[in-house]
């Protein structure tokens, strides 16, 4: 008789997730998956798919591929939740499957890059389309004199710097933002999940409002008549030929279809992406073995539906093609919307000026409601690396009232207002896409590793469909990789650089943590 033996790092997790308060029940659980998932991705990454792409078909293709990843990837994660019920979710799985090197790895790259970099950059969304109400909310609007612009250093096939440095009217509504939720999170659990459902329920509403609409009374001829029949599978064939520029210079090289389609998932993969958010947060769910993986495949289906509908509501409102001068909205088309605001020029071309602050509206709704979830998700997560001497050691203590990460939850505060205000986190999220993949295919590789290592574990839900679907995610996301790797090294090296820099940093970290428990 085999007996699974639960590792120390295990033990010591389940004896300190005992001191979370269980107040995320599924509702709550599904809604911080929909919630994190669903920012400003949808409203904006079309325009740059299509002009990728050039194919209504590759462009509904590219958002099918990102679906049929992203639900795959959730049904296996629902094994490793409900096999680790623990608070630090992913982080927690890549330590007790591959070691806690990778783990760390996992959990620096989170906090420099990943959730840090997302949560500014949907900040500053916020501040963006609050300027819609208030002009003087702006991104040129600059206070105090504090403001500069950072020298532009090429490396090969890199560019850095560039940015705008300093305080503005938009990235202090960010800061502000932040600020407001990180505090409010301190106060529990149920707190920061009452906001994150009431918020989710309204932009689910609003995605769900701008499809029926568009499908019962935005339809618009000339948008048919360009997007579909014949036109539909316009340079979509397996032989068609797609521009690509490479690095960060002007060389541009022509690629085949399934190429093209792995390129386009920068874009959709990323609005997609935080759904295992939930999983950080394992240590406060009810139930978490049965709701983990239901909200999960919930969540993850629901919100990948209304992204694939959306984008057929796109096509049915404006055509693809377009032009950069285009003085009305069809001339410009999907491809070339201003400032790639496609959602708003489908809501405008529905409803004129009136559709433009509808959209607005609603992408701040979802900007609050994003950043909500990934800042309360996100703490978890550092507060898990903190049980594992591998973080600030105040950063894996309680709140000894309201049971929440105070501490982590502040010091991610401080790290996402220095992204603010620096400018840096649009180029910082340009560099991760890359290193996200990675981190997902290391994750379901382990999921492969324990059902060989821990047999006997007590597995409540097992990955559907496995070996097959999580093989079939680990190739394609491989493929994908690869690519970017080949034909968009300006983001994908500096985004291996980042990683790589976390080993000599969790070996200095784990010999202090040594010293200090010695």
């Amino acid at each position: 008789m085999s007996v699974d033996v639960k590792p120390a790092s295990a033990a010591r997790a389940s004896a300190t997730d005992s001191e979370f308060i269980k107040g995320l029940g599924l509702t709550s659980s599904t809604m911080l998956v929909m919630g994190s998932m669903i920012g400003s991705g949808i409203f904006l990454v079309s325009a740059e798919i299509s002009r990728e792409v050039g194919s209504p078909a590759l462009l509904i293709g590219a958002w099918l591929v990102t679906g049929f990843m992203t639900i795959v990837a959730a049904l296996s994660y629902g094994e490793l939740a409900a096999m680790m019920p623990q608070a630090g979710g992913q982080y927690v799985y890549l330590r007790e499957a591959l070691g806690p090197l990778w783990g760390f790895l996992y959990g620096w790259t989170l906090f420099l890059v990943i959730q840090t970099g997302t949560i500014a950059a949907v900040g500053v969304a916020f501040g963006k389309f609050l300027g819609v109400f208030f002009p003087t909310i702006s991104s040129s609007h600059w206070l105090l004199g504090l403001h500069w612009s950072a020298p532009t250093y090429y490396v090969g096939p890199m560019k850095l710097g560039g940015m705008e440095v300093g305080l503005n009217t938009q990235n202090l509504m960010a800061v502000l933002l932040v600020i407001a939720l990180s505090v409010i999170n301190i106060f529990g659990v149920k707190t920061g999940a009452m906001i994150q459902n009431v918020f989710t329920f309204a932009k689910v509403s609003a995605l769900l409002g701008l499809v029926l609409v568009g499908l019962f009374i935005g339809r618009n001829a000339e948008a048919l008549a360009a997007n579909f029949g014949a036109n539909f599978w316009r340079n979509a064939g397996l032989g068609a030929l797609h521009a690509v520029q490479v690095g960060a210079n002007d060389t541009v090289v022509f690629v085949g279809t399934l190429t093209i389609l792995a390129v386009a998932q920068v874009g959709s993969l990323f609005s997609a992406d935080a759904w295992n958010n939930v999983t950080f947060t394992a240590g406060e769910v009810k139930n978490p073995s049965l709701n983990l993986p239901l909200s999960l495949a919930i969540g993850t289906g629901v919100v990948i539906a209304l992204y694939i509908a959306c984008n057929v509501i796109y096509l049915n409102v404006l055509p693809l093609w377009g032009t950069a001068d285009g003085t009305t909205i069809l001339q410009r088309g999907i491809q070339h919307a201003t400032e790639d605001r496609v959602a708003t020029a489908a809501l405008t071309q529905m409803f004129g000026a009136v559709g433009g602050y509808l959209m607005a509206a609603a992408i701040m709704v979802s900007s609050f409601g994003c950043n909500n979830g990934l800042i309360l998700s996100g703490a978890r997560v550092y507060y898990a690396m903190a049980k594992d001497g591998l973080f600030f050691r105040a950063t894996g203590k309680l709140h000894p009232t309201y049971k929440t990460p105070a501490v982590s939850l502040m010091v991610q505060m401080v790290w996402i207002c220095i992204l603010c205000l620096t400018g840096s986190y649009g180029q910082l999220l340009d560099y991760v896409v890359f290193a996200v993949l990675v981190f997902y295919i290391l994750t379901i590789v382990g999921l492969f590793v324990l059902r060989y290592t821990r047999p006997d574990a007590d597995r409540p839900y097992k990955a559907f469909g496995y070996p097959v679907l999580p093989a079939i995610y680990i190739v394609m996301a491989l493929f994908i990789d690869v690519v970017l790797l080949r034909y968009k090294p300006q983001f994908t090296w500096p985004g291996l650089i980042i990683v790589l820099l976390g080993i000599p940093v969790y070996f200095a970290w784990s010999k202090s943590s040594r010293r200090v428990a010695v």
